[in-house]
């Protein structure tokens, strides 16, 4: 090899290093300002940020100067897992060599051990008082949360909680710099004890709020003010509590984009200024107890968002227990893309009736069964005549109102482009010939002379 590298001229040697001449190269990564060391040093573990003082001896305290800290139980420690006590004694050394420096991510894993929920919580309120500006925290177990070092930050720009705690939120709250929030499974309770006020959060240039599984366990309604806020998903099972509060929850965000539900409507969700949502997903689930009875509440958060361009609209245990819940909807005059799921023969003609240029048609899982004689008797849908190019019909059945539907469509969709229909699974399992099924369909007439129909059986 040496002698190889002997015969190179010097412009080669030049264009391609070889290992004499990489040797020979200074350590550019080591002459780097400690600053921006530190910087890269906060993209690994912590543990593993720790473990380069082993590189050099100018390396040894390089990891003070770490700007984020990156802590999970998870870690291995030479290729085995650290015990709890290695744990807690790692993370305890840390934040005390770090106790005068300033830490703009924070991230902390608890998922392998149960832990004191004092300790957790002196560990978390440190952090806050070191300018963070992201903080992630993830833990299964209860953790007295110190709520008053969260809403005094003026630091936080990103803030995501998953875990098991009380957040104890002032009358009027407010985090001024807070870009993105995710919190899931936390409890929310208001420090006052009257009703007076509504319980007032304020996020003036929040963008993207996520609340998943939350408790509003509060006497007043709550307002979220985020004028910048556009992206808005809630997912809320209040019928899941043991304590029941029916409090409002009222969102003003005027540049609102994305909406999306989760939940079983005990619990009001109001977006006032609405018109700028153009993205909507909305997943109910009710037990069949109670549907009649928020047959209203459905309508209400369906008007909310009648200007969307783009609905998921899924409805589990609901459509068959309802029937009248579609029987007064709005116009959704600016929808083009819908996807449904369990729906009925009258919800879906009432939905096609209220969306005039509906360009793209879904339905998943087939076609709930009340009423054939809606689809053989029904007046054709404005979108069939001039907007609708794309039906996807997946988790046919092969029922009789499932085939009339088809028909529908294709003897009435004038600019339909393509239409798939997707057979259920357990057709592969049964009897039926399926290509008499195809012939069947094929044969049906159509309207459009450039239709495309995929039969994926």
């Amino acid at each position: 090899m040496n002698s190889m590298i002997a015969t190179h001229n010097s412009d080669t040697a030049k264009m391609f290093p070889t290992e004499q001449t990489v040797v020979e190269k200074e350590d550019i990564i080591s002459n780097l300002h400690e600053s921006i060391l530190g910087h890269i040093l906060s993209f690994l573990s912590t543990l593993e940020a720790v473990h380069t003082i082993v590189l050099s001896k100018k390396w040894i305290d390089l990891w003070i100067t770490i700007t984020g800290l990156q802590f999970s139980d998870s870690f291995h420690c030479f290729g085995k897992k650290m015990q709890k006590e290695q744990f807690v004694c790692f993370v305890n050394k840390v934040l005390l060599h770090l106790a005068n420096s300033s830490i703009q991510s924070f991230s902390l894993s608890l998922t392998c051990y149960q832990y004191d929920s004092t300790l957790v919580s002196s560990w978390i309120s440190s952090i806050f008082e070191r300018g963070v500006q992201k903080l992630h925290i993830q833990y299964a177990d209860n953790v007295h949360f110190p709520s008053n070092s969260l809403f005094s930050c003026k630091s936080l720009r990103q803030l995501m909680l998953q875990m098991k705690c009380t957040l104890n939120v002032p009358i009027s709250a407010s985090l001024s710099n807070l870009q993105n929030l995710n919190i899931s499974g936390i409890r929310l309770v208001s420090e006052s004890t009257t009703y007076s006020k509504d319980l007032i959060l304020n996020f003036p240039v929040l963008k993207v709020l996520e609340a998943r599984g939350c408790e509003w366990l509060t006497k007043q309604s709550i307002s979220i003010k985020a004028p910048l806020l556009e992206t808005f998903c809630i997912t809320i099972w209040n019928s899941l509590s043991n304590e029941s509060h029916k409090s409002s929850i009222k969102v003003f965000a005027p540049c609102l984009k994305d909406f999306s539900y989760e939940g079983d409507l005990e619990q009001d969700v109001i977006v006032l200024n609405a018109s700028s949502i153009r993205s909507a997903s909305i997943v109910i689930v009710i037990d069949e107890n109670t549907v009649e009875k928020l047959g209203l509440q459905v309508q209400k958060l369906l008007a909310q968002i009648r200007e969307v361009e783009e609905l998921k609209l899924l409805f589990y245990k609901v459509l068959m227990h309802a029937n009248n819940i579609f029987t007064h909807l709005p116009a959704f005059g600016r929808l083009t893309h819908v996807q449904l799921n369990e729906v009925t023969c009258e919800a879906l003609m009432n939905i096609l009736h209220n969306s005039p240029i509906l360009n793209t048609l879904i339905l998943q899982n087939g076609l709930s069964e009340l009423n054939k004689d809606v689809l053989t008797c029904a007046s054709v849908p404005q979108c069939f005549v001039s907007s609708l190019k794309v039906f996807q019909f997946k988790g046919f059945n092969l029922h009789e109102h499932e085939l009339l539907l088809a028909k529908l469509v294709m003897k009435n969709a004038a600019v339909l482009e393509q239409m798939t229909i997707c057979a259920a699974f357990w057709l592969r399992y049964s009897d039926i010939d399926m290509e008499k099924v195809k012939e069947q369909i094929l044969s049906f007439p159509k309207c459009s002379n450039f239709v495309m129909i995929k039969l994926v059986f």
